[in-house]
């Protein structure tokens, strides 16, 4: 059975306050992606005590040249985001391991004028085989997030599952690099949700969930969550999914309404 996370931007406060909040109302995970301005210790103390497990963090550094040369404007299409890329993989490697969280998200960057898509993804799969080297063995994996580009990404490169799955393949390393499939990010880019999400899932590593339009929590769109909750479920998915989404409710009204879909 998968593992419910919720969004950290739900609660307010410091890390350690937002972890004990999800505590409170029933998750066993929280996703905060942001790291550079966590307590390390304190955070790890709050994550020891309630037992709440951080899902995920994003790739990055506090030196903020670095951290912007590893993100969308810049990213991993740009042959001199190797440099930057190893020093922002051991930082974010490094606070992983220190609370115990096995994923980090990473994204491709914007395309680039007069690039071609097939120069991108040659130069994608070798930062992507880079990062790699740096969490085999260490039982903490990259997962890569296509993005849609109609609604809150104009211009960045990787959108479909079909060309994600292509890169992963070319970069091979399946234990250590999968697949982040966002399916607010798919409904918007694709539909066929569930058909995709089946056919993607040997090399997915982590979900993301929100309603289309609003980005909001489930209930408040199109898509039926019942039914996509179902579907992972019965396909044997084991890993986290997370409500990375806004919010319409009072938390004290949402989180048990978000904890109650992933029951049959």
């Amino acid at each position: 059975m998968f593992t419910l996370s919720a969004c950290g931007g739900w609660f307010a406060g410091s890390a350690p306050e937002r972890i004990r909040a999800a505590k409170k109302y029933g998750f066993q995970a929280i996703e905060m992606l942001d790291w550079q301005s966590f307590d390390l210790p304190e955070t790890k103390k709050a994550l020891d005590e309630t037992g709440v497990k951080l899902s995920a963090i994003l790739l990055g550094s506090r030196d903020r040249q670095k951290h912007e040369m590893t993100r969308n404007e810049h990213g991993l299409v740009w042959e001199d985001t190797a440099g930057p890329l190893k020093d922002a993989m051991e930082e974010t490697l490094e606070v992983a391991r220190a609370l115990d969280c096995r994923k980090i998200i990473i994204t491709s960057g914007n395309e680039r004028p007069g690039l071609s898509r097939e120069e991108h993804k040659k130069i994608l799969v070798d930062n992507l085989r880079l990062a790699a080297g740096f969490v085999k063995g260490t039982g903490v994996e990259l997962v890569l997030e296509p993005l849609n580009v109609l609604v809150n990404h104009a211009g960045y490169f990787l959108v479909t599952t079909d060309e994600s799955l292509e890169v992963l393949a070319r970069v091979g390393c399946p234990n250590e690099v999968k697949l982040l499939f966002d399916i607010y990010h798919q409904q918007i880019s694709e539909g066929n949700v569930i058909r995709n999400l089946l056919r993607a899932m040997p090399r997915i590593g982590h979900i993301h969930v929100a309603d289309n339009p609003g980005r909001n929590e489930p209930g408040t769109g199109e898509l039926n969550y019942k039914n996509i909750f179902r579907a992972v479920r019965d396909a044997g998915y084991e890993e986290f999914v997370v409500f990375e989404c806004g919010h319409t409710e009072p938390v004290e009204t949402l989180c048990p309404k978000m904890l109650a879909l992933a029951e049959d």
